[in-house]
């Protein structure tokens, strides 16, 4: 697949099983990676997304693995460069999302989100930063309008995406010039098991009158894995332009 722009490199989707994982997964394998993803109680839905990567022509890889965990992060790490040799993009999907009013959220709550969504993508970005820039590699988080805009009845999940839109410029710094590090912050993304009537609601406040699509955040992760290195350190929404006001 020479004319593919990913074509020899290996990609690794943390929460490729379902929802925007899959969709970034299969557009990184559609444009000629070798994919991995990991997956953490999704089996049966990760066995699918291999099935389908691979139906594109290219390796596939599903790892059983928590990024909460240091053991469980090396293990990701390790079985995907097994497999396929080298490892030149990381995309940080795996979260968490939760609706709590703020002054019922308690700690065991505030920490298993954070644990997730900030300390999930440090643990993932650490271990594969040798793997990295041997490849001179590529970074991308994935981040939230809420890490942007306060949304009250979310104040945990928000700061936790907020915290890693900083950690995703921090990287840039902290790992150029050999690989780029840049974050995609989704807007409201529409799924078949959103809440009754919210779909309807974002819409009519987007600008662009639709809500997002997983293929919609997939093409900005595959610019930032495709496109010019000189980029890095970048938070770009994917909003429809929902968060203009």
């Amino acid at each position: 697949m020479p004319n593919l722009p990913l074509s020899g490199k290996s990609a690794l989707v943390t929460g490729g099983a379902r929802r925007i994982g899959r969709g970034i997964a299969l557009t990184l394998a559609g444009a000629g990676a070798d994919v991995a993803i990991t997956y953490l109680k999704s089996e049966a839905e990760a066995a699918q997304t291999a099935r389908e990567i691979a139906a594109l022509g290219v390796r596939a890889l599903a790892v059983e693995g928590d990024v909460r965990s240091e053991d469980s992060v090396r293990a990701a790490i390790a079985a995907t460069v097994g497999e396929f040799g080298r490892l030149d993009i990381v995309v940080n999907n795996a979260a968490v999302f939760e609706s709590v009013p703020l002054e019922q959220i308690s700690v065991e709550q505030w920490d298993a989100v954070f644990e997730t969504n900030a300390r999930g993508p440090f643990l993932v970005a650490r271990e594969a930063l040798r793997h990295l820039r041997e490849a001179r590699g590529r970074i991308v988080n994935i981040g939230s309008l809420g890490g942007m805009h306060a949304w009250a009845g979310h104040a945990h999940y928000c700061a936790s995406k907020a915290a890693l839109h900083m950690l995703t410029q921090a990287m840039a710094k902290a790992f150029a010039p050999e690989v780029s590090v840049n974050c995609v912050a989704p807007g409201w993304i529409e799924f078949p098991d959103a809440e009754d009537g919210a779909g309807a609601r974002f819409a009519s406040r987007t600008p662009m009158r639709r809500n997002g699509t997983a293929d919609d955040v997939a093409e900005a992760v595959l610019f930032f894995a495709t496109g010019p290195r000189f980029v890095t350190g970048q938070v770009l929404a994917v909003d429809g332009g929902l968060g203009l006001g």
